[in-house]
């Protein structure tokens, strides 16, 4: 089976040269594939499925069209789009994923995972995130206004742009420790995660032996595809055109 996984496209219509390149991708490499992972930031950020517009309903259209072809679709949520819910679920024919999660992967149990979970020196953030995601707070957010929630999404886009300039990058990026401590809890040796913007693949020492982090890439000036199949594991970046 031919398993492709992307995350951190932040896709907005701000950013039309990512969204071309959304679209190139599904027409050209996604076809190839038996299944598509998404693991979380696959949107800049989401107010809600009552606030789809014409640019988020054609993201559903293609979605739809692979889901349609018999393909499988897993969306995770991510730090910015953590509140996408059943509508577009519905829409695009996605299966939700927990995060953290476990899939077998060529006869391998493999750890799946948007990634902010592992950045345990940022515990402003995750005090936040644990507000936030709280299914009260999130049942709240949903029944009230939308113009509430669009004033609200520009405020924590704002507040996190200052907070990320004042941290430092050890702090935005994973704990080692934690990685190993979630490795070994779910017992695996590999690990695929979004998040940091760090595409790279790593060593982690486990008392099992010695396993592997997968981070997949943001797109922005480079798109980032991790293929699972027959070969194995490989990660491939494809240049996107700036928008002219």
């Amino acid at each position: 089976m031919n398993i492709q996984f992307i995350s951190d496209l932040h896709l907005t219509p701000e950013r039309p040269d990512i969204v071309r390149a959304f679209a190139s991708y599904m027409q050209e490499q996604a076809p190839a594939s038996d299944a598509l992972y998404i693991l979380g930031d696959f949107f800049e950020y989401w107010v809600g499925d009552d606030a789809m517009e014409p640019f988020h309903h054609d993201i559903a259209r293609q979605l739809k069209a692979y889901t349609d072809s018999g393909k499988s679709l897993f969306l995770m949520a991510g730090n910015r789009d953590f509140a996408i819910g059943k509508a577009f679920l519905k829409a695009t024919g996605a299966v939700w994923l927990n995060d953290p999660c476990c899939i077998e992967l060529q006869g391998e149990t493999v750890l799946l995972m948007h990634g902010d979970l592992l950045c345990t020196g940022d515990q402003q953030y995750l005090r936040y995130r644990k507000v936030i995601r709280n299914p009260l707070v999130l049942g709240i957010l949903r029944l009230s206004p939308l113009s509430y929630r669009k004033n609200l999404v520009q405020k924590i886009r704002s507040n996190s742009k200052k907070a990320k300039s004042r941290k430092s990058l050890e702090i935005m990026d994973v704990t080692p420790a934690e990685v190993v401590r979630v490795m070994e809890k779910y017992q695996v040796k590999t690990l695929i995660h979004g998040h940091t913007h760090r595409p790279d693949i790593h060593e982690v020492e486990l008392a099992s032996g010695t396993g592997k982090r997968i981070v997949l890439g943001d797109w922005d000036r480079q798109g980032w595809v991790l293929t699972s199949d027959e070969s194995g594991l490989n990660m491939e970046s494809f240049a996107i055109q700036p928008a002219s």
